[in-house]
């Protein structure tokens, strides 16, 4: 009984510490990497010069400010004219063309606040027909694809696990997806858990696209 107790009160322990040192982790990482902007101030200028020690986080809060900044200044008229400028002059290279194309096509896809991708939970039958999985819907096929695809198909993202970040793109029939009434945070948080926090039922599912 006494051993019963002692691995019921590590477990308890584990429970709360290891979420708390990945969060402490994956945070320590991100703050890390934008500490880098630091290096673009002039040496005399940066925190631990001026203060005497170094302060964790001074680049994030200077990462922010430059990201906000940039916003700031692309929304006006003489902003919009320069962001022209730069992608005509970006065009004008290669193989820097290619990349910056085609990461632009797809930031503007994500973040887009009109666009679709990722807005939508799905529910898939994906390997196979006997088996369903978590995807979001990223859009509809476009370019020549629509000219072999029979009906009406949509485009979606099938996300592995535990990272997210890697995945499948498929085309699927709009009739086979079933939208989910679940958010894609709630999404998200069920396939790293690997199924493990599954989300409230909400009072709605709709079945087709």
């Amino acid at each position: 009984m006494r051993g019963q107790l002692i691995k019921r009160y590590f477990i308890t322990g584990l429970l709360i510490w290891v979420p708390l040192v990945i969060t402490g982790w994956v945070l320590s990482m991100i703050v890390s990497t934008l500490d880098q902007s630091l290096r673009l101030l002039p040496e005399s200028i940066h925190p631990e010069h001026l203060v005497g020690f170094a302060i964790p986080g001074a680049g994030a809060v200077l990462t922010l400010l430059m990201i906000l900044l940039t916003g700031l200044l692309a929304a006006n008229f003489i902003g919009q004219k320069l962001v022209v400028w730069w992608e005509k002059l970006l065009a004008r290279i290669p193989v820097v063309n290619s990349v910056y194309n085609s990461v632009k096509q797809v930031s503007d896809t994500l973040f887009s606040p009109n666009g679709n991708a990722f807005r939508q939970a799905l529910l898939v039958r994906y390997p196979h027909q006997d088996s369903l999985t978590i995807a979001f819907l990223t859009g509809q096929p476009g370019g020549d694809v629509v000219n072999h695809l029979d009906g009406d198909y949509v485009s979606v993202y099938v996300p592995t696990t535990p990272n997210p970040t890697s995945g499948f793109f498929l085309m699927m029939p709009a009739k086979d997806v079933i939208e989910l009434d679940m958010t894609v945070d709630e999404a998200l948080k069920y396939i790293i858990s690997m199924g493990v926090v599954a989300p409230q039922p909400h009072a709605r599912i709709t079945t087709n696209i």
